[in-house]
């Protein structure tokens, strides 16, 4: 079995260690009025990439999709210049980030144009993508567009079997996305539902776990958010109630503040400050290796 990157198809015991949901090029800067959020600093980028390589992460999840300024060739030189693997994705954001002919188009026209980026190739490239996602409910309700694209999706995961990636605002609205997977036949174990270290509520996670998909605490670092000591609180609940083998990691890195040049947290926060606070909580490397190795490479293979 095997997972496609951005340089072809690799086997599932290469991947390695893998961060679930991070973007390396991303603008959101035309709703958001806000130039940090167009992300496209290629070479402190690159620099960054290069180092978590040194420090042992394999692989990312790159879940930049149409309409947030997605660029494979950004993929395809941060792959080639720092040997990580790159792993793409397409679908639909939320809104208002969507492309002005997801309203137009009919629903069985958009699954083709997805279908297309995982069988054939993103931009006229042949470089395919792996995943759908990130594909996002806003804050405690999904828009009727937002419940379009989720269909979409849907028609794209039962015609390819590949991976869906969801978003949730803030964390909420992750059980009526599953209870939209279950009535669509989406198959749970290739769901992995996002941002849910920005909702730490114990019951609420087991309520999502109980359902077979992964959970994704993928904002690591994000204080101003959830302080990680909490983040930390709540994945060792998961393990101690059973579910290690569905928790995924992250920071879900999006604006050029994020960057260490630029005073942010960098992409290292995860290894260099986040696992030791794990392992000083009492959880073990094994348990760490299960959420960084297995459960990405169990996800991700088709």
């Amino acid at each position: 079995m095997s997972i496609i990157t951005v340089n072809g198809e690799i086997d599932k015991n290469s991947l390695g260690s893998t961060y679930i949901h991070e973007h390396l090029s991303v603008d959101l800067s035309a709703h958001k009025k806000d130039p940090d959020t167009n992300f496209d600093d290629v070479e402190s980028l690159i620099d960054e990439i290069k180092n978590i390589k040194s420090k042992g992460i394999d692989s990312i999840v790159e879940v930049t999709n149409r309409g947030m300024g997605r660029n494979i060739e950004v993929m395809k030189r941060v792959s080639d210049e720092t040997g990580i693997n790159v792993i793409a994705s397409t679908g639909f954001y939320k809104e208002p980030f969507l492309p002005s002919y997801v309203y137009e188009m009919e629903e069985k026209e958009l699954s083709k144009l997805l279908i297309k980026d995982l069988t054939e190739g993103i931009d006229n490239t042949d470089i395919k993508a792996h995943v759908i996602g990130e594909i996002g409910t806003s804050k405690d309700t999904m828009t009727d567009m937002e419940h379009k694209i989720f269909r979409v999706a849907a028609r794209a995961h039962l015609e390819t079997g590949r991976v869906f990636s969801t978003h949730t605002t803030l964390g909420t609205y992750a059980i009526k996305q599953i209870e939209f997977m279950k009535k669509h036949n989406i198959d749970l174990s290739k769901v992995v539902i996002g941002h849910l270290d920005l909702n730490c509520d114990s019951d609420y996670h087991l309520r999502i776990a109980d359902n077979g998909c992964y959970l994704a605490f993928d904002t690591i670092g994000k204080n101003n958010y959830e302080k990680d000591e909490k983040r930390v609180k709540y994945i060792k609940n998961l393990i101690d109630r059973g579910h290690l083998n569905q928790i995924v990691l992250s920071q879900d890195i999006t604006r050029k503040s994020h960057l260490k040049i630029n005073g942010g947290i960098g992409y290292d926060h995860l290894i260099d400050n986040f696992i030791p606070k794990l392992l000083e909580a009492g959880i073990t490397q094994a348990q760490i290796d299960k959420m960084l190795k297995e459960n990405p490479r169990e996800l991700l293979d088709i």
